[in-house]
Parts: C-alpha cells; sequence; structure tokens
C-alpha cells in the first residue's frame, strides 16, 4: 500500500496567495485569443475602442503585475481532495484557503482591494483583506489536490439569475429575455455560464464552474457541435450577439465570447436553470498540490497579447477642464461621444453616497461641496511606488439610483461610471441638465494612468469607499447620458440589433 500524500498547511497558504496574486494580472490566454478575434470582427467603433481598452490594459496589467480591474473580487475556491492525501495541520481546510487570501490581498508589491464585508444585513464592515472566501470542497481519488480559484467582481457577480422552468419551457427563451434585463453592468464582452438541474442551489454551482472551462467557441464553430449540448451552446452564442448589445453596452457585435454549459440529474417536475455572467475581468487559475511543496504558476507568453495602439483615440474627441465646466458646454454632448476631462473630480460610491444622502435629508452641512463637480464612481486600488492611485476604473451605476435626485440637488454637473442608468435617474438628469458619463469597466489600469494625484477629502473610514479627490489629465470617457436624457445604452443596441438583423454591421455609425 502506498503511503499516504503529506500536504503542509504553509504549501495551500502559499499556493493560493500565489495563484491569486497571478490572476490579479494576468488574463487567461483563451479569453485574450477569443477577444482579440471580438475587436478584428467588430463593427461598432464605439464598442472596438472599448474592446481596444480592455485588450491594452490587459498587456499593461501582465507587464506591470498590477490588477486588471480595481475590483480584485470575491475570491472563489473549488476544491477536490484526493482520497490518499494527508493535510499536516489541525485547522480546517478553508482556513487555510482564507489565509492565502489574507496573504496575496496584503501584498505589498501589488495589494489587492479588500471588498468583503461582515454582516451582510447591518454593519457591513469591510474585514480590510479580503477574507473569507467561499470554498466548495469535493473528495475524489487520488493522491493529490487540486484547486482552482477565481476572483468574481460584484458586477457580474450581481447579475447572477435563477428560474425554476417548467419541464417543456425553453431555455433559450429564457436566456434571451434574461441577458437584456442585466445591462451592461457585468461589463460585456464575456461570457454566460449555465448550470441546468440538480436543485436550486446545484443548478447555480455548475454556472459558477462552467465559467472555468476552456473558452473554445471559435473551436466548436470550426468543427461544429457534436452534441445537443453544444448545439444549444452554439444557438445561444448566436443569439446572444444578435441582441446588440455589444461592448460596454454600447451596441456592437460581440456581447459573448462563448456561452458554457453544465447540467445535472433533476427532479421530473423541474428545470432549474441558473445563469452567470462573467465579466471581461475574467480571473481563474488552477495549482496541483503533491506534497513536493508548493505551487508557483508559471507567467503566461505575452506574445499572445495583441499590440494595439490607442494613442490615436485621443483624435475627435472633446477635451473637457473639470475646472471651468459648465452646463452650456454640457449641453453640446452627444451620446456615444468620447471625451477627455482633466482637472479635478470628486470620487464616491455605495457607502459614500448613503452618508451624503443622510447629510442632506437631515439638513446638515456636506463634508465637501458637490456643486460644479463631477463624480466618479470609482473605488480604487491602493497605490503602490510612485503610483497616484492603483487601478482605478468604474463600478456600476445603477446602484447610486436611489441617491441621485438628492445629489443632483447639490449642483452636481455630471457623473462617471458604468452601465446604464434606470429610467427615474434618466429623468433626472435631463430635469436637472445634467449628464452621465461612462469609463471602460475592465480597463482599470489603463484608467488610472490619467490620475496625477490623489488625496482623501472625506470618510476616509471607508477605506476604497473614501471620498477621494483626482487630478486627471486625458482621462477616457464616453458620453452615455446627455442634458436632454437620450441614453446610449438604448440607442446603440437598438441601432446595433436591427443592423445585424439586416445583415448590415458592416455599416458605419
Amino acid at each position: 500500500m502506498k503511503p499516504q500524500v503529506v500536504i503542509a498547511e504553509e504549501d495551500v497558504i502559499a499556493s493560493v496567495a500565489d495563484a491569486l496574486q497571478y490572476i490579479s494580472y494576468f488574463h487567461p490566454a483563451d479569453y485574450i485569443a477569443h477577444l482579440t478575434r471580438a475587436f478584428e470582427r467588430e463593427a461598432s467603433p464605439a464598442a472596438k475602442d472599448a474592446i481596444a481598452q480592455i485588450l491594452v490594459n490587459s498587456r499593461m496589467a501582465a507587464l506591470g503585475h498590477r490588477p486588471i480591474c480595481q475590483d480584485t473580487g470575491l475570491v472563489v475556491a473549488f476544491v477536490k481532495v484526493g482520497m490518499e492525501v494527508r493535510f499536516d495541520t489541525e485547522r480546517p481546510l478553508a482556513d487555510l484557503i482564507h489565509d492565502g487570501v489574507r496573504r496575496a490581498y496584503l501584498d505589498e508589491a501589488n495589494p489587492l482591494r479588500a471588498s468583503m464585508v461582515e454582516d451582510p444585513l447591518v454593519a457591513r464592515r469591510n474585514t480590510r483583506d479580503n477574507s473569507p472566501a467561499v470554498v466548495h470542497v469535493e473528495l475524489v481519488p487520488g493522491r493529490t489536490v487540486t484547486i482552482t480559484v477565481a476572483a468574481k467582481g460584484g458586477g457580474s457577480e450581481n447579475k447572477a439569475r435563477f428560474a425554476t422552468l417548467n419541464p417543456g419551457a425553453s431555455v433559450v427563451d429564457w436566456v434571451l429575455k434574461t441577458v437584456p434585463e442585466l445591462g451592461a453592468g457585468w461589463c460585456p464582452p464575456g461570457m454566460i455560464g449555465l448550470g441546468i438541474g440538480g436543485s436550486a442551489e446545484k443548478a447555480m454551482l455548475l454556472a459558477k464552474e462552467a465559467l472555468l472551462e476552456e473558452i473554445d467557441m471559435t473551436d466548436l464553430l470550426a468543427r461544429g457541435p457534436a452534441s445537443k449540448e453544444e448545439e444549444l451552446r452554439v444557438e445561444l452564442y448566436e443569439k446572444i450577439n444578435a441582441l446588440g448589445i455589444g461592448a460596454q453596452g454600447l451596441g456592437g457585435v460581440t456581447t459573448v465570447v462563448d456561452v458554457k454549459i453544465a447540467t445535472y440529474p433533476t427532479h421530473a417536475a423541474s428545470k432549474p436553470v441558473a445563469l452567470i455572467p462573467q465579466c471581461a475581468a475574467n480571473r481563474h487559475a488552477t495549482i496541483i498540490l503533491d506534497g513536493t511543496g508548493p505551487v508557483r504558476l508559471d507567467p503566461p507568453d505575452l506574445s499572445a497579447w495583441p499590440q494595439i495602439v490607442i494613442g490615436t483615440a485621443s483624435l475627435g474627441a472633446r477635451r473637457v477642464d473639470l475646472d471651468t465646466l459648465t452646463r452650456e458646454e454640457m449641453a453640446e454632448w452627444k451620446p456615444g461621444e468620447k471625451l477627455l476631462l482633466s482637472g479635478r473630480m470628486l470620487t464616491g460610491r455605495d457607502a459614500a453616497h448613503q452618508r451624503l444622502s443622510n447629510l442632506l435629508k437631515a439638513g446638515e452641512p456636506l463634508p465637501v461641496s458637490l456643486k460644479d463637480r463631477v463624480l466618479y464612481y470609482v473605488g480604487p486600488v491602493d497605490p503602490v511606488g510612485a503610483e497616484a492611485v492603483g487601478p482605478a476604473g468604474p463600478t456600476t451605476a445603477t446602484r447610486m439610483d436611489p441617491f441621485t435626485e438628492d445629489i443632483l440637488g447639490t449642483g452636481l454637473l455630471a457623473m462617471v461610471g458604468k452601465a446604464e442608468r434606470g429610467p427615474e435617474t434618466i429623468a433626472s438628469i435631463a430635469r436637472h441638465k445634467a449628464a452621465y458619463l461612462i469609463a471602460v469597466g475592465g480597463a482599470a489600469y489603463l484608467v488610472s494612468k490619467a490620475v496625477r494625484a490623489a488625496r482623501v477629502v472625506a470618510f476616509a473610514d471607508l477605506g476604497m469607499e473614501a471620498i477621494h479627490e483626482f487630478e486627471v489629465e486625458d482621462m477616457p470617457v464616453t458620453v452615455a447620458v446627455d442634458a436632454t436624457g437620450q441614453s446610449i445604452h438604448t440607442l446603440g443596441p437598438a441601432l446595433w440589433r436591427r443592423r445585424i438583423a439586416e445583415g448590415r454591421v458592416g455599416a458605419e455609425t
């Protein structure tokens, strides 16, 4: 009988920490290959520019070993433990994973943003080290421990959906109804993972695990489907892209680069279906422990990353001085127009908005004036070295919708975020003759290079959610909602849905 394989506690912790650092700045090569193909065939100029920014950001992050996205994610670990393995520890396996998370996220060379909060109901206090992880453990035959770690951003995780369909109901119809309702907050182009069968919780787990599979849609389309499941993948891939949602919801021919499906037997009366989108920050890696020590992942070959130059993207963009901006100037902006912002802007997201709203309702003064300012919805990563700020991409703006009317009432000029705004918020923007701009979600490191200085000006105790003042130079954004209430997230997808249906995808916007 072979002796048991012994895995030291430090081997688990160190390996998990290294894998989490690795995925913070290295995209999987399969995603880059498929996103590059999407860039090459994209016909919408706005979507093509967004994909270009994501690809350039990815290469910058890989070279600089800094996070792809400021939302460095909720950590999910899928652990398969071989039955012939023994752990040399008296602690629960999940605690070792949590320690690996802490070590990775507190790494001084590349600190990652702590986003996890304790007590999800009331206090919601940040744990400050991004622990705990969500851990799934399975006992399997073998002499190794396989750990797959994924870092899931809140923007895409919040768009997870579940339904129990009637046995004869169409999965395709439900998906095509559901995907447009997700909006753009999940930062397409990405992937859709579907879990079909089992029970409610099993379906959700299947969908999450499906997103870890290799992206192979290009090969599948070339060889043709070999099963009913593959036929369904192709059908959904083509029909989702025909919706015209496009990169960042701007309208275009690629919304997803792949659709993944995992199934499990289910009750005869049931058809549980879970849908989980994966954003452009597609981050996961697998390590295998065999008792010989910790595992370190080899860096990918960066020659697989396309050499895209986006310096010329400023051509035709309107330059905006935030320090002298007026509503009269903003009235000239049009949906889909590119802007380059320079000057001083404030930041603020969920927790800061709640506090500002509470102060306004109580008739108390705000800690910083919002009059004639622009507010960026961002929770940046801590800086390292000479950085003014770490990766600082936009967060999903719809979460700020409940506060927007009150905030605009202070004299705020404009907001910067990602994804669409709700109809009441759009009406409020038009009523105040304000504007809503979007930066590219998934291009956080690239965006941060436009920030020349940063300082905390209010609510320092909120950590990454504190209000900062940024000084920016040529920060690229797109007008999403103009002063009249016209929205690119309505106009763009509608235009490209028509063009795709009519076979006119090569037409200029």
